[in-house]
Protein backbone atom coordinates (compact mmCIF):
# COMPACT_ATOMS: atom_id res chain seq x y z
CA UNK A 1 0.00 0.00 0.00
CA UNK A 2 1.05 3.62 -0.60
CA UNK A 3 1.35 4.41 3.10
CA UNK A 4 3.82 1.53 3.50
CA UNK A 5 6.25 3.09 1.04
CA UNK A 6 8.98 5.42 2.14
CA UNK A 7 8.42 9.09 1.37
CA UNK A 8 11.19 11.56 0.57
CA UNK A 9 10.72 15.33 0.64
CA UNK A 10 13.62 16.86 -1.27
CA UNK A 11 14.10 20.61 -0.82
CA UNK A 12 16.24 22.29 -3.48
CA UNK A 13 17.67 25.48 -2.02
CA UNK A 14 17.46 23.99 1.47
CA UNK A 15 20.12 26.29 2.92
CA UNK A 16 18.01 29.38 2.18
CA UNK A 17 15.51 31.38 4.23
CA UNK A 18 12.36 29.68 2.97
CA UNK A 19 13.41 26.23 4.16
CA UNK A 20 14.59 27.51 7.53
CA UNK A 21 11.68 29.88 8.21
CA UNK A 22 8.71 28.07 6.68
CA UNK A 23 9.18 24.66 5.08
CA UNK A 24 10.97 22.67 7.76
CA UNK A 25 8.97 24.19 10.68
CA UNK A 26 5.80 23.24 8.75
CA UNK A 27 7.04 19.69 8.14
CA UNK A 28 8.13 19.42 11.77
CA UNK A 29 4.68 20.43 12.99
CA UNK A 30 3.03 17.96 10.61
CA UNK A 31 5.32 15.30 12.07
CA UNK A 32 4.30 16.35 15.60
CA UNK A 33 0.65 15.99 14.58
CA UNK A 34 1.42 12.56 13.03
CA UNK A 35 0.19 13.66 9.63
CA UNK A 36 3.30 12.81 7.63
CA UNK A 37 3.67 9.33 6.13
CA UNK A 38 5.36 7.12 8.76
CA UNK A 39 8.58 6.67 6.78
CA UNK A 40 9.15 10.28 5.71
CA UNK A 41 12.65 11.68 5.26
CA UNK A 42 13.48 15.31 4.49
CA UNK A 43 16.49 15.77 2.27
CA UNK A 44 18.12 19.15 1.67
CA UNK A 45 20.09 19.96 -1.46
CA UNK A 46 21.92 23.23 -2.15
CA UNK A 47 25.15 25.05 -2.76
CA UNK A 48 26.09 25.66 0.88
CA UNK A 49 28.52 23.27 2.49
CA UNK A 50 26.67 21.51 5.30
CA UNK A 51 27.16 18.20 7.03
CA UNK A 52 23.99 16.51 8.29
CA UNK A 53 24.57 17.69 11.85
CA UNK A 54 25.30 21.26 10.74
CA UNK A 55 22.16 21.23 8.62
CA UNK A 56 20.07 20.03 11.56
CA UNK A 57 21.45 22.72 13.85
CA UNK A 58 20.76 25.36 11.19
CA UNK A 59 17.15 24.20 10.93
CA UNK A 60 16.73 23.94 14.70
CA UNK A 61 17.77 27.59 15.04
CA UNK A 62 15.15 28.47 12.45
CA UNK A 63 12.43 26.46 14.17
CA UNK A 64 13.17 28.10 17.52
CA UNK A 65 13.02 31.55 15.94
CA UNK A 66 10.23 31.28 13.38
CA UNK A 67 7.95 28.39 14.28
CA UNK A 68 4.56 29.56 15.49
CA UNK A 69 4.32 26.74 18.02
CA UNK A 70 6.22 25.52 21.04
CA UNK A 71 8.12 22.23 21.09
CA UNK A 72 10.41 20.30 23.39
CA UNK A 73 14.02 19.29 22.90
CA UNK A 74 12.85 15.68 22.98
CA UNK A 75 10.50 16.26 20.06
CA UNK A 76 13.24 17.82 17.96
CA UNK A 77 15.67 15.05 18.86
CA UNK A 78 13.15 12.49 17.65
CA UNK A 79 12.50 14.41 14.42
CA UNK A 80 16.06 15.44 13.53
CA UNK A 81 17.34 12.03 12.31
CA UNK A 82 14.91 12.33 9.38
CA UNK A 83 16.90 15.36 8.11
CA UNK A 84 19.80 14.94 5.70
CA UNK A 85 21.72 17.22 3.36
CA UNK A 86 23.86 17.08 0.26
CA UNK A 87 25.82 19.86 -1.39
CA UNK A 88 25.72 19.98 -5.16
CA UNK A 89 25.14 21.88 -8.38
CA UNK A 90 21.71 22.20 -9.99
CA UNK A 91 23.11 21.58 -13.47
CA UNK A 92 25.53 18.69 -12.81
CA UNK A 93 24.17 15.36 -14.13
CA UNK A 94 26.62 13.40 -12.00
CA UNK A 95 25.52 15.23 -8.85
CA UNK A 96 21.87 14.31 -9.53
CA UNK A 97 22.80 10.71 -10.27
CA UNK A 98 24.56 10.59 -6.90
CA UNK A 99 21.58 12.30 -5.25
CA UNK A 100 19.29 9.64 -6.70
CA UNK A 101 21.54 6.88 -5.39
CA UNK A 102 21.65 8.45 -1.93
CA UNK A 103 17.87 8.78 -1.82
CA UNK A 104 17.39 5.20 -2.99
CA UNK A 105 19.74 3.90 -0.29
CA UNK A 106 17.84 5.79 2.41
CA UNK A 107 14.43 4.76 1.05
CA UNK A 108 15.31 1.09 0.82
CA UNK A 109 12.79 0.27 -1.91
CA UNK A 110 9.76 1.78 -3.69
CA UNK A 111 9.14 5.31 -2.46
CA UNK A 112 7.14 8.46 -3.07
CA UNK A 113 8.99 11.70 -3.64
CA UNK A 114 8.05 15.37 -3.37
CA UNK A 115 10.57 17.79 -4.85
CA UNK A 116 10.30 21.37 -3.58
CA UNK A 117 11.81 24.26 -5.57
CA UNK A 118 12.87 26.76 -2.87
CA UNK A 119 15.06 28.53 -5.44
CA UNK A 120 14.77 31.54 -7.78
CA UNK A 121 12.38 30.91 -10.71
CA UNK A 122 15.12 30.98 -13.34
CA UNK A 123 16.54 27.83 -11.74
CA UNK A 124 13.30 25.80 -11.97
CA UNK A 125 13.84 24.49 -15.53
CA UNK A 126 17.46 23.59 -14.81
CA UNK A 127 16.55 21.47 -11.80
CA UNK A 128 13.57 19.84 -13.48
CA UNK A 129 15.71 19.06 -16.51
CA UNK A 130 18.33 17.45 -14.27
CA UNK A 131 15.65 15.43 -12.49
CA UNK A 132 14.36 14.18 -15.80
CA UNK A 133 17.82 13.35 -17.11
CA UNK A 134 18.54 11.34 -13.96
CA UNK A 135 15.26 9.42 -14.28
CA UNK A 136 14.01 10.87 -10.99
CA UNK A 137 10.49 11.82 -12.12
CA UNK A 138 9.34 8.43 -13.40
CA UNK A 139 6.37 7.19 -11.39
CA UNK A 140 6.89 3.45 -11.74
CA UNK A 141 7.70 3.03 -8.01
CA UNK A 142 5.66 5.78 -6.37
CA UNK A 143 4.52 9.32 -7.11
CA UNK A 144 6.90 12.06 -8.22
CA UNK A 145 5.59 15.59 -7.64
CA UNK A 146 7.27 18.97 -8.00
CA UNK A 147 6.27 22.06 -6.00
CA UNK A 148 7.11 25.32 -7.76
CA UNK A 149 7.29 28.56 -5.77
CA UNK A 150 6.11 31.92 -7.08
CA UNK A 151 6.73 34.04 -9.03
CA UNK A 152 5.67 31.84 -11.92
CA UNK A 153 7.15 33.94 -14.69
CA UNK A 154 7.37 37.71 -14.95
CA UNK A 155 4.80 38.11 -17.72
CA UNK A 156 2.58 35.99 -19.96
CA UNK A 157 5.38 35.09 -22.36
CA UNK A 158 7.74 33.92 -19.62
CA UNK A 159 4.96 31.99 -17.87
CA UNK A 160 4.15 30.17 -21.11
CA UNK A 161 7.82 29.41 -21.68
CA UNK A 162 8.22 28.12 -18.12
CA UNK A 163 5.15 25.90 -18.57
CA UNK A 164 6.60 24.60 -21.82
CA UNK A 165 9.92 23.70 -20.19
CA UNK A 166 8.26 22.00 -17.22
CA UNK A 167 5.94 20.03 -19.50
CA UNK A 168 8.92 18.70 -21.44
CA UNK A 169 9.75 16.64 -18.34
CA UNK A 170 6.59 16.54 -16.20
CA UNK A 171 2.91 15.93 -16.71
CA UNK A 172 0.64 18.74 -15.50
CA UNK A 173 -0.67 16.58 -12.65
CA UNK A 174 2.89 16.34 -11.30
CA UNK A 175 3.30 20.13 -11.06
CA UNK A 176 2.11 21.98 -7.95
CA UNK A 177 2.40 25.78 -8.39
CA UNK A 178 2.18 27.11 -4.88
CA UNK A 179 0.61 30.37 -3.70
CA UNK A 180 0.86 30.38 0.08
CA UNK A 181 -2.17 32.67 0.38
CA UNK A 182 -4.38 29.78 -0.69
CA UNK A 183 -3.09 27.72 2.23
CA UNK A 184 -4.42 30.17 4.80
CA UNK A 185 -7.35 28.82 6.79
CA UNK A 186 -9.20 32.09 6.39
CA UNK A 187 -8.89 31.94 2.60
CA UNK A 188 -10.23 28.39 2.53
CA UNK A 189 -13.10 29.58 4.70
CA UNK A 190 -14.33 31.81 1.86
CA UNK A 191 -15.82 28.79 0.11
CA UNK A 192 -17.26 27.39 3.35
CA UNK A 193 -18.82 30.75 4.20
CA UNK A 194 -20.40 30.99 0.76
CA UNK A 195 -21.57 27.45 0.12
CA UNK A 196 -22.16 25.96 3.58
CA UNK A 197 -24.40 28.81 4.75
CA UNK A 198 -27.61 29.40 2.86
CA UNK A 199 -28.01 32.93 4.24
CA UNK A 200 -25.16 34.22 2.04
CA UNK A 201 -25.16 32.51 -1.34
CA UNK A 202 -28.66 33.68 -2.48
CA UNK A 203 -27.44 37.29 -2.00
CA UNK A 204 -24.02 36.75 -3.58
CA UNK A 205 -24.71 38.49 -6.89
CA UNK A 206 -25.27 41.78 -8.71
CA UNK A 207 -28.85 42.06 -7.44
CA UNK A 208 -27.72 42.63 -3.84
CA UNK A 209 -24.00 43.47 -3.88
CA UNK A 210 -22.90 47.01 -4.71
CA UNK A 211 -19.15 46.41 -4.90
CA UNK A 212 -16.29 44.34 -3.48
CA UNK A 213 -13.00 45.56 -1.99
CA UNK A 214 -9.91 43.35 -1.66
CA UNK A 215 -6.94 44.72 0.28
CA UNK A 216 -3.51 43.23 0.97
CA UNK A 217 -1.65 45.86 2.98
CA UNK A 218 1.82 45.66 4.51
CA UNK A 219 3.40 47.97 7.09
CA UNK A 220 6.93 46.95 6.16
CA UNK A 221 8.90 48.16 3.17
CA UNK A 222 10.97 46.02 0.83
CA UNK A 223 13.48 45.26 3.63
CA UNK A 224 16.21 42.94 2.31
CA UNK A 225 14.34 42.20 -0.96
CA UNK A 226 15.15 45.50 -2.69
CA UNK A 227 17.12 43.92 -5.50
CA UNK A 228 14.33 41.48 -6.34
CA UNK A 229 11.42 43.85 -5.76
CA UNK A 230 12.86 46.68 -7.84
CA UNK A 231 12.63 44.50 -10.92
CA UNK A 232 9.12 43.30 -10.16
CA UNK A 233 6.90 45.91 -8.51
CA UNK A 234 3.56 45.56 -6.79
CA UNK A 235 1.49 44.43 -9.78
CA UNK A 236 3.67 41.42 -10.52
CA UNK A 237 4.42 40.70 -6.87
CA UNK A 238 0.87 40.80 -5.45
CA UNK A 239 -1.84 41.27 -8.06
CA UNK A 240 -1.05 38.53 -10.57
CA UNK A 241 -1.16 35.86 -7.87
CA UNK A 242 -2.56 36.72 -4.42
CA UNK A 243 -5.19 39.31 -5.27
CA UNK A 244 -6.49 37.60 -8.40
CA UNK A 245 -6.64 34.30 -6.54
CA UNK A 246 -8.76 35.92 -3.82
CA UNK A 247 -10.96 37.46 -6.51
CA UNK A 248 -11.66 34.07 -8.07
CA UNK A 249 -12.73 32.61 -4.72
CA UNK A 250 -15.13 35.48 -4.12
CA UNK A 251 -16.58 35.41 -7.62
CA UNK A 252 -16.60 31.76 -8.74
CA UNK A 253 -19.72 29.68 -9.30
CA UNK A 254 -20.37 26.70 -7.00
CA UNK A 255 -18.19 23.83 -8.23
CA UNK A 256 -19.91 20.48 -8.64
CA UNK A 257 -17.44 19.02 -6.13
CA UNK A 258 -14.46 20.28 -4.15
CA UNK A 259 -12.12 18.24 -6.33
CA UNK A 260 -9.10 20.02 -7.77
CA UNK A 261 -10.29 19.98 -11.37
CA UNK A 262 -13.82 21.19 -10.57
CA UNK A 263 -12.61 24.04 -8.35
CA UNK A 264 -9.86 25.17 -10.69
CA UNK A 265 -12.18 25.05 -13.69
CA UNK A 266 -14.45 27.58 -11.97
CA UNK A 267 -11.51 29.81 -11.07
CA UNK A 268 -10.34 29.89 -14.68
CA UNK A 269 -13.87 30.84 -15.77
CA UNK A 270 -13.75 33.87 -13.48
CA UNK A 271 -10.38 35.00 -14.81
CA UNK A 272 -11.62 34.54 -18.36
CA UNK A 273 -14.72 36.63 -17.60
CA UNK A 274 -12.83 39.63 -16.18
CA UNK A 275 -13.02 42.53 -18.60
CA UNK A 276 -9.47 43.28 -19.84
CA UNK A 277 -7.98 46.62 -18.79
CA UNK A 278 -6.02 47.82 -21.80
CA UNK A 279 -4.94 50.97 -23.60
CA UNK A 280 -6.53 54.19 -22.38
CA UNK A 281 -8.68 52.29 -19.86
CA UNK A 282 -5.55 51.54 -17.79
CA UNK A 283 -5.38 55.14 -16.55
CA UNK A 284 -9.12 55.09 -15.82
CA UNK A 285 -9.04 51.85 -13.83
CA UNK A 286 -5.68 51.74 -12.06
CA UNK A 287 -3.44 53.79 -9.80
CA UNK A 288 0.19 53.20 -8.90
CA UNK A 289 2.35 54.85 -6.25
CA UNK A 290 5.69 54.63 -4.47
CA UNK A 291 6.36 55.23 -0.78
CA UNK A 292 8.66 58.08 0.13
CA UNK A 293 12.13 56.74 0.82
CA UNK A 294 11.83 53.68 -1.42
CA UNK A 295 14.65 54.90 -3.68
CA UNK A 296 16.95 55.01 -0.66
CA UNK A 297 16.38 51.34 0.20
CA UNK A 298 19.33 48.94 -0.19
CA UNK A 299 19.73 47.48 -3.70
CA UNK A 300 17.09 49.81 -5.20
CA UNK A 301 18.24 51.70 -8.29
CA UNK A 302 18.57 55.49 -7.98
CA UNK A 303 15.57 57.19 -9.54
CA UNK A 304 13.62 53.91 -9.65
CA UNK A 305 10.04 54.18 -10.95
CA UNK A 306 9.03 50.80 -9.50
CA UNK A 307 5.57 51.04 -7.89
CA UNK A 308 5.13 49.86 -4.31
CA UNK A 309 1.38 50.54 -4.25
CA UNK A 310 -1.33 49.61 -6.70
CA UNK A 311 -5.11 49.89 -6.95
CA UNK A 312 -7.10 48.40 -9.80
CA UNK A 313 -10.81 48.38 -10.64
CA UNK A 314 -12.00 45.21 -12.37
CA UNK A 315 -15.35 43.97 -13.65
CA UNK A 316 -16.34 40.30 -13.94
CA UNK A 317 -18.55 40.30 -17.02
CA UNK A 318 -20.85 37.37 -16.40
CA UNK A 319 -24.45 36.83 -15.35
CA UNK A 320 -23.72 36.91 -11.61
CA UNK A 321 -21.44 39.95 -11.46
CA UNK A 322 -22.18 42.19 -14.44
CA UNK A 323 -21.72 45.84 -13.40
CA UNK A 324 -20.30 45.11 -9.92
CA UNK A 325 -16.83 46.65 -9.51
CA UNK A 326 -14.09 44.73 -7.74
CA UNK A 327 -11.54 47.13 -6.25
CA UNK A 328 -8.14 45.52 -5.61
CA UNK A 329 -5.29 47.25 -3.79
CA UNK A 330 -1.98 46.35 -2.24
CA UNK A 331 1.02 48.27 -1.02
CA UNK A 332 4.04 48.44 1.22
CA UNK A 333 4.67 50.87 4.09
CA UNK A 334 0.94 51.38 4.59
CA UNK A 335 -0.83 52.29 7.83
CA UNK A 336 -1.59 48.73 8.95
CA UNK A 337 -0.83 45.14 8.08
CA UNK A 338 -4.07 43.59 6.92
CA UNK A 339 -5.59 41.31 4.34
CA UNK A 340 -9.32 41.60 4.05
CA UNK A 341 -12.23 41.22 1.65
CA UNK A 342 -15.16 43.56 2.14
CA UNK A 343 -18.52 42.85 0.51
CA UNK A 344 -20.66 45.99 0.30
CA UNK A 345 -24.36 45.29 -0.14
CA UNK A 346 -26.75 47.71 -1.78
CA UNK A 347 -28.82 50.16 0.17
CA UNK A 348 -32.52 49.51 0.74
CA UNK A 349 -34.59 50.98 -2.13
CA UNK A 350 -36.45 53.37 0.18
CA UNK A 351 -35.15 55.16 3.33
CA UNK A 352 -37.92 54.14 5.74
CA UNK A 353 -36.02 54.85 8.96
CA UNK A 354 -33.91 57.90 9.91
CA UNK A 355 -30.24 57.12 10.52
CA UNK A 356 -28.35 58.41 13.54
CA UNK A 357 -25.88 60.49 11.54
CA UNK A 358 -26.75 61.68 8.05
CA UNK A 359 -30.41 60.76 7.77
CA UNK A 360 -29.86 57.69 5.62
CA UNK A 361 -29.08 54.16 6.76
CA UNK A 362 -25.72 52.78 5.69
CA UNK A 363 -25.61 49.70 3.46
CA UNK A 364 -24.80 46.35 5.05
CA UNK A 365 -21.19 45.18 4.97
CA UNK A 366 -19.62 41.71 5.28
CA UNK A 367 -15.88 41.86 6.03
CA UNK A 368 -13.66 38.77 5.85
CA UNK A 369 -10.47 39.43 7.80
CA UNK A 370 -7.85 37.04 6.48
CA UNK A 371 -4.97 38.38 8.58
CA UNK A 372 -4.24 39.43 11.28
CA UNK A 373 -7.07 39.04 13.85
CA UNK A 374 -8.65 36.47 11.58
CA UNK A 375 -12.43 36.40 11.51
CA UNK A 376 -15.66 37.66 9.95
CA UNK A 377 -17.54 40.87 10.74
CA UNK A 378 -21.12 41.60 9.65
CA UNK A 379 -22.25 45.21 9.81
CA UNK A 380 -25.97 45.95 9.76
CA UNK A 381 -28.52 48.46 11.02
CA UNK A 382 -30.18 48.33 14.45
CA UNK A 383 -32.73 50.58 16.14
CA UNK A 384 -31.30 53.03 18.65
CA UNK A 385 -33.00 52.46 22.04
CA UNK A 386 -35.39 55.13 23.30
CA UNK A 387 -35.99 56.59 19.85
CA UNK A 388 -39.00 56.29 17.61
CA UNK A 389 -37.22 54.60 14.72
CA UNK A 390 -33.68 55.92 14.55
CA UNK A 391 -31.06 53.41 13.34
CA UNK A 392 -27.34 52.98 13.88
CA UNK A 393 -24.71 50.71 12.34
CA UNK A 394 -23.66 47.81 14.57
CA UNK A 395 -21.50 44.70 14.11
CA UNK A 396 -21.61 40.98 14.73
CA UNK A 397 -18.13 39.49 14.98
CA UNK A 398 -16.52 36.07 14.74
CA UNK A 399 -12.84 35.66 15.66
CA UNK A 400 -10.94 32.43 15.06
CA UNK A 401 -8.94 32.88 18.25
CA UNK A 402 -12.11 33.14 20.35
CA UNK A 403 -13.90 30.22 18.71
CA UNK A 404 -11.03 27.79 18.21
CA UNK A 405 -8.21 28.97 20.46
CA UNK A 406 -5.28 31.33 19.90
CA UNK A 407 -3.10 28.69 18.23
CA UNK A 408 -5.77 26.99 16.13
CA UNK A 409 -4.69 28.42 12.76
CA UNK A 410 -1.71 26.53 11.31
CA UNK A 411 0.86 28.00 8.97
CA UNK A 412 -0.28 28.01 5.35
CA UNK A 413 2.68 25.87 4.33
CA UNK A 414 1.49 23.07 6.61
CA UNK A 415 -1.72 22.67 4.68
CA UNK A 416 -0.11 23.06 1.27
CA UNK A 417 2.72 20.60 1.94
CA UNK A 418 0.26 18.04 3.29
CA UNK A 419 -2.00 18.49 0.26
CA UNK A 420 0.94 18.03 -2.10
CA UNK A 421 1.94 14.84 -0.30
CA UNK A 422 -1.63 13.57 -0.50
CA UNK A 423 -2.05 14.52 -4.15
CA UNK A 424 -4.74 17.17 -3.61
CA UNK A 425 -4.04 20.02 -6.04
CA UNK A 426 -7.15 22.07 -5.17
CA UNK A 427 -5.13 24.90 -3.59
CA UNK A 428 -2.44 24.96 -6.28
CA UNK A 429 -2.47 26.89 -9.54
CA UNK A 430 -2.98 25.09 -12.85
CA UNK A 431 -1.07 26.10 -15.99
CA UNK A 432 -4.02 27.74 -17.75
CA UNK A 433 -4.92 29.59 -14.54
CA UNK A 434 -1.44 31.09 -14.19
CA UNK A 435 -1.47 32.19 -17.82
CA UNK A 436 -4.99 33.66 -17.56
CA UNK A 437 -3.87 35.79 -14.60
CA UNK A 438 -0.86 37.09 -16.50
CA UNK A 439 -3.09 37.84 -19.48
CA UNK A 440 -5.01 40.29 -17.27
CA UNK A 441 -2.04 41.92 -15.54
CA UNK A 442 0.33 42.20 -18.53
CA UNK A 443 -1.52 45.06 -20.29
CA UNK A 444 -1.68 47.10 -17.08
CA UNK A 445 2.02 46.60 -16.34
CA UNK A 446 2.95 47.24 -19.95
CA UNK A 447 0.96 50.46 -20.20
CA UNK A 448 2.49 51.93 -17.04
CA UNK A 449 6.02 50.85 -17.94
CA UNK A 450 5.71 52.17 -21.50
CA UNK A 451 4.59 55.53 -20.13
CA UNK A 452 7.96 55.90 -18.40
CA UNK A 453 8.71 59.12 -16.60
CA UNK A 454 6.29 61.07 -18.80
CA UNK A 455 3.45 58.67 -17.91
CA UNK A 456 2.09 59.26 -21.45
CA UNK A 457 -0.82 61.34 -20.22
CA UNK A 458 -1.22 59.22 -17.11
CA UNK A 459 -0.80 60.77 -13.66
CA UNK A 460 2.76 62.08 -13.78
CA UNK A 461 5.10 61.71 -12.09
CA UNK A 462 4.56 58.43 -10.21
CA UNK A 463 2.58 59.50 -7.11
CA UNK A 464 4.58 59.40 -3.87
CA UNK A 465 2.81 58.58 -0.63
CA UNK A 466 4.00 58.96 2.93
CA UNK A 467 4.88 55.79 4.87
CA UNK A 468 2.22 54.99 7.45
CA UNK A 469 -0.65 56.22 5.28
CA UNK A 470 -3.09 54.29 3.07
CA UNK A 471 -1.35 55.15 -0.18
CA UNK A 472 -1.59 58.02 -2.65
CA UNK A 473 -4.60 60.31 -2.84
CA UNK A 474 -5.17 59.10 -6.39
CA UNK A 475 -6.30 55.74 -4.99
CA UNK A 476 -9.02 57.48 -3.00
CA UNK A 477 -10.03 59.38 -6.12
CA UNK A 478 -10.40 56.10 -8.03
CA UNK A 479 -13.28 55.11 -5.73
CA UNK A 480 -14.55 58.65 -5.18
CA UNK A 481 -15.37 58.91 -8.89
CA UNK A 482 -17.80 56.04 -8.28
CA UNK A 483 -19.20 57.59 -5.10
CA UNK A 484 -17.40 55.09 -2.86
CA UNK A 485 -14.63 55.00 -0.25
CA UNK A 486 -12.03 52.46 0.83
CA UNK A 487 -12.44 50.53 4.05
CA UNK A 488 -9.26 51.32 5.99
CA UNK A 489 -8.33 49.31 9.06
CA UNK A 490 -9.59 46.20 10.81
CA UNK A 491 -13.26 47.13 10.85
CA UNK A 492 -16.36 46.81 8.76
CA UNK A 493 -18.14 49.66 10.54
CA UNK A 494 -20.33 51.01 7.83
CA UNK A 495 -19.69 54.68 8.43
CA UNK A 496 -15.95 54.02 8.06
CA UNK A 497 -16.75 52.00 4.97
CA UNK A 498 -18.47 54.90 3.31
CA UNK A 499 -22.14 54.62 4.11
CA UNK A 500 -23.01 56.98 1.30
CA UNK A 501 -21.69 54.56 -1.31
CA UNK A 502 -24.22 54.22 -4.02
CA UNK A 503 -23.69 52.41 -7.27
CA UNK A 504 -25.60 53.13 -10.47
CA UNK A 505 -27.78 56.17 -9.98
CA UNK A 506 -25.78 57.36 -6.95
CA UNK A 507 -22.37 58.17 -8.34
CA UNK A 508 -21.56 54.60 -9.34
CA UNK A 509 -20.71 53.36 -12.82
CA UNK A 510 -23.47 52.22 -15.10
CA UNK A 511 -23.83 48.49 -15.52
Amino acid sequence: MADERACSVVIFGASGDLAQRKLVPALFNLWRKRRLPPRTRIFGYGGTSFGDDDFRQHLLAGARTYAGFGFTDEEWSAFAPALSYRQGSYADPQAFAELNERLASLEGGPADRLYYMAVPPDVFPRIVGSLGQAGMVREDQGFRRVVVEKPFGTDLASARELNRKLHEVLRENQIYRIDHYLGKETVQNILVLRFANTIFEPLWNRNYIDHVQLTVAEKVGVEHRGGYYDGVGVLRDMFQNHLLQLTTLVALEPPATVSADALRNEKVKVLSAIRPVTGASVAENSVLGQYRGYRDEPQVKPGSATPTFGAVRLFVSNWRWQGVPFYLRSGKRLAEKETQIVIHFKQPPLPMFPAATDGRAAPDVLALHLQPDEGVHLGFEAKVPDTVAETRSVEMEFHYADAFGPTAIPEAYERLLLDALQGDASLFTRDDEAEAAWRLIDPIVGRWEAAGDSRDGMDAPLPVYEPGTWGPAEADALLARDGRRWVNGQTCHKRAAGGDAGGPGKGGPAA
